[in-house]
């Protein structure tokens, strides 16, 4: 009795002693003010009850494409012609495709290919629209007018026509609907790259910096990429369900993933051709694109109000 007293008694402070430290009106040493600022923008994060469901979902999403060998019911190209075009049931929860596929397990399976999309893209076009905005608005001049120009031209056409363009141009596949992806999600970083280094690079503590003998690319390395990244990461955030609805629309036309690989796109186009007698061959596609893409929203939104430093 008296060690678990002794025990609560010590391990109670503990806890009263880290939120002391997270909460704080003076920080001691830029470790703690980091974890300040992550706290509080947890708990602002929290507040926003859509940007968590929007959380929760993306989370399940992850856990569903990680766990899916142990989720699925059943082999994902197993076909069974007696058991073709089956509404939902105990046995196929989703119903089954036009080859007697079981729908709730490639869309299992599918999830894997929608993230390995939306991610991969996200890791090439952040870095790359990043990159040019920040070299265009720190040095101006020609730098700035040729960069920008080029990036103007992507930004003239639709980001799904121009996709369709780079994929007709480097052949179907789900590699090549990557990069012909991340080559229109690119601008619009890039815009708000430069447009956040014309407001940086006039800071005092960049002309400090430049005094101090930094050459150009370390001040942009270190000093304004850094600032740019909040206002990166909403944005490419915010992007994902496009990218994902990008990626949907090349596997629909058959210019993504190709047969017999469940993405969600391609199923979604197979199932147009039942949809008056078997609906549930499009509408589960479908639902699984727009639950995914309205939790990129959401969650998106949630991070913005969190790395906004105007909410401070």
């Amino acid at each position: 009795m008296t060690g678990n007293a002794h025990s609560t008694a010590v391990s109670a402070p503990s806890h009263q002693g880290w939120h002391a430290w997270l909460t704080a009106e003076v920080t001691t040493s830029p470790r703690q003010a980091s974890f300040q600022r992550m706290y509080f923008g947890w708990l602002r994060f929290l507040r926003n009850p859509l940007a968590v469901i929007g959380l929760v979902i993306l989370v399940a999403l992850l856990l569903v494409a990680i766990l899916a060998p142990w989720l699925a019911q059943y082999e994902v190209n197993e076909q069974n012609l007696t058991t073709r075009l089956q509404p939902p049931s105990g046995d196929h929860w989703l119903g089954t495709d036009e080859l007697g596929r079981d729908i709730y397990s490639r869309l299992v399976y599918g999830s894997r290919i929608t993230l390995y999309i939306a991610c991969l893209v996200a890791v090439i076009a952040a870095p790359l629209g990043l990159i040019i905005g920040t070299t265009a608005g720190y040095f101006g001049g020609w730098t700035d007018t040729v960069l920008m120009r080029i990036t103007d031209v992507f930004l003239s056409f639709p980001g799904l026509v121009l996709a369709l363009a780079f994929v007709a141009a480097l052949g179907p596949g789900i590699e090549n609907a990557v990069i012909a992806i991340a080559l229109t999600a690119w601008p619009p970083i890039a815009r708000l790259a430069r447009a956040e280094t014309l407001t940086i690079r006039s800071s005092d503590y960049i002309a400090a910096t430049r005094i101090q003998g930094a050459s150009s690319v370390r001040i942009i390395v270190k000093h304004v990429v850094p600032m740019c990244m909040p206002s990166v990461i909403v944005r490419i955030t915010l992007n994902m369900a496009g990218i994902i609805l990008t990626a949907a629309g090349l596997g629909f036309l058959g210019l993504g993933a190709q047969p017999p690989m469940p993405e969600w796109g391609a199923m979604l186009s197979t199932g147009r051709q039942y949809m008056i007698g078997s609906w549930w061959l499009a509408a589960m596609p479908g639902l699984a694109i727009l639950l995914t893409s309205l939790a990129f929203n959401l969650f998106g939104d949630g991070l913005r109000d969190v790395l906004d430093p105007r909410t401070e």
